[in-house]
């Protein structure tokens, strides 16, 4: 599978990232306080602080208050620049970090030529705080330990904040916002938004969820922890369909459809040579045939899917498509560099170009959220950037397969949330809320742990994963 997109990413993930690192200024700075790590306690504990510091952010990021995850992912990228300083040479740099650098790069140009500098300033350091985020979660899930305490924490809350969530669908919750429409004839029925206030945003929140507890079934060894992860599975998925989010339906799917290929797999050495050809065509049949009666036999979820093709006749489209083509004529304007990060620059440009009554606080779209905030440019690194997390995703799982190792079910989770959240927020706009940005930079986090230099490149590359 991962052959495909060889062309495009490959070169960068067989760079020999050692040379980079030893004669770039900026990795020199990395390890420059160094020798003060053997006489701090602070640093001794250095991987357990970080654990807990990212622990609490995860915790606490459906209940409380988007300034005090703000406050969360300050403390977390003060202590990554912290230990960074004082940090060996395994500083665990990536193909995926490069990358990553390169985003930032883009958008810190985007917000320089903004026409709105101020408010894309406001939103670049949002984004540098994920980013991060992003570098102190790599660091920390390279260790296999702190990795799956990570996933077991992150898995408990969900499924405490799904539990909210059947709750209200069974007592009833009173709509925040018209979430349907109202001349719909799903109108009255009961969309759970739980502790985060909007279905769409449980939605997006609850997709890592599925997957992970999906893996956990087979990465966690005994009974009862199995038993637990198959509850978790069916409370997470349950939760998630009953929000009646059309993208977060959308993003399920293509997740359920990616861990199905990929546990196909891994699975498929172990089958027998005649039953092998057969084992992928029957699982995703089975899937096929489950959403074809689901939509066929149970009425609320035809009329959920039917209204994803009724076009401008349903409210909801009718309201995006009107967002987007506002859009695009932003694109079409500054279409090299965008208009800086952040939805305070969007805020400030869009009602230049909006149609009456159609206000929007972001495009609706990743992809073309992206476009608008850092041009094209800046779209075609941040594909670049997830073509790459699939194809290093991929790579490290032949190499967990051939090694018969379990840590591989987490790696197949990480690479079907990156699909799921990409196909989720490709038509809504909760991609930029916290609690789902910092699920996003987990799985690529996940991902980048994983990393093994190629095969023969020096020992002098120490950028592998502790495990």
């Amino acid at each position: 599978m991962r052959n495909i997109f060889q062309p495009v990413v490959g070169f960068v993930s067989d760079l020999p990232l050692y040379r980079w690192g030893s004669a770039s200024y900026l990795h020199s700075v990395i390890g420059s306080l160094e020798h003060l790590r053997p006489g701090s306690i602070l640093m001794q504990w250095a991987e357990p602080i970080a654990a807990l510091l990212i622990s609490i952010l995860f915790a606490l990021s459906p209940f409380v208050s988007t300034t005090l995850i703000g406050v969360l992912l300050l403390a977390c990228g003060g202590y990554w620049m912290l230990i960074s300083l004082c940090d060996d040479s395994q500083s665990g740099f990536t193909p995926i970090h490069l990358l990553v650098l390169l985003y930032w790069g883009i958008a810190t140009v985007a917000t320089a030529m903004s026409p709105v500098k101020k408010a894309a300033f406001v939103g670049w350091t949002k984004l540098t705080l994920y980013l991060l985020l992003f570098a102190l979660m790599a660091k920390v899930l390279r260790d296999r330990r702190w990795r799956s305490r990570l996933i077991t924490l992150y898995l408990h809350i969900a499924t405490l904040v799904s539990i909210e969530g059947l709750r209200q669908w069974r007592y009833g919750a009173d709509a925040l916002a018209t979430w349907t429409d109202p001349e719909s004839t799903l109108a009255k029925v009961t969309r759970v938004y739980s502790y985060l206030g909007n279905p769409n945003l449980l939605a997006g929140y609850l997709l890592p969820a599925v997957a992970l507890s999906i893996a956990a079934i087979f990465a966690w060894r005994a009974l009862m922890p199995k038993a637990l992860a198959i509850t978790m599975t069916v409370v997470n998925s349950l939760c998630l369909i009953l929000t009646f989010s059309r993208g977060g339906w959308i993003g399920f799917v293509v997740t359920g459809c990616a861990l199905t290929l990929m546990l196909g797999y891994w699975w498929s050495v172990k089958l027998p040579q005649r039953w092998r050809k057969w084992a992928m065509p029957v699982v995703l049949g089975a899937i096929a045939s489950a959403m074809i009666l689901a939509v066929m036999f149970v009425e609320p979820v035809r009329m959920r899917v039917a209204s994803i093709f009724a076009g401008r006749e349903d409210s909801s489209n009718n309201f995006r498509m009107n967002v987007w083509a506002a859009v695009l004529d932003m694109i079409r304007d500054r279409p090299i560099i965008g208009i800086g990060p952040g939805n305070a620059a969007f805020n400030k440009i869009y009602p230049l170009y909006m149609r009456p009554k159609y206000t929007a606080l972001s495009a609706y779209s990743i992809v073309l959220e992206t476009a608008v905030e850092t041009g094209l440019i800046g779209l075609a690194a941040f594909a670049w950037l997830v073509l790459l997390c699939i194809y290093q995703g991929l790579t490290q799982l032949k190499r967990l397969r051939d090694e018969n190792r379990g840590e591989g079910y987490w790696l197949i989770a990480a690479i079907a949330i990156v699909c799921g959240m990409m196909a989720h927020g490709a038509v809504d706009t909760v991609w930029y809320r916290p609690q789902v940005n910092t699920l996003w930079w987990l799985a690529v986090a996940l991902i980048a742990s994983y990393y093994t230099p190629p095969p023969g490149h020096s020992h002098q590359d120490q950028y592998g994963m502790s495990d």
